[in-house]
């Protein structure tokens, strides 16, 4: 239950983490689907520390980027009655 629970909460600081950096004109790109035991071999090891899922922080090239996608209004998705 602890480690499912510190999984969870630490996927939340990282949408934080992901939040700021882009607040600060970083690109931030989650991963997931990475060999966590290779990962933590290599910079946890000796550790009771373990990976969660990466984030890759940089200037992406705007060549590169793919523009948003356009966003819905409030009233076009949800109603108040």
């Amino acid at each position: 239950m602890r480690v499912s629970g510190a999984f969870r909460n630490s996927s939340l600081q990282g949408a934080y983490l992901i939040l700021a950096a882009r607040a600060l004109g970083l690109d931030a790109g989650p991963m997931s689907g990475f060999d966590n035991d290779k990962v933590d071999a290599a910079f946890f090891a000796g550790t009771p520390i373990k990976s969660n899922f990466l984030v890759n922080l940089g200037y992406g090239d705007p060549a590169g980027l793919f523009p948003r996608l356009p966003r819905l209004s409030f009233d076009e998705v949800a109603r108040i009655e």
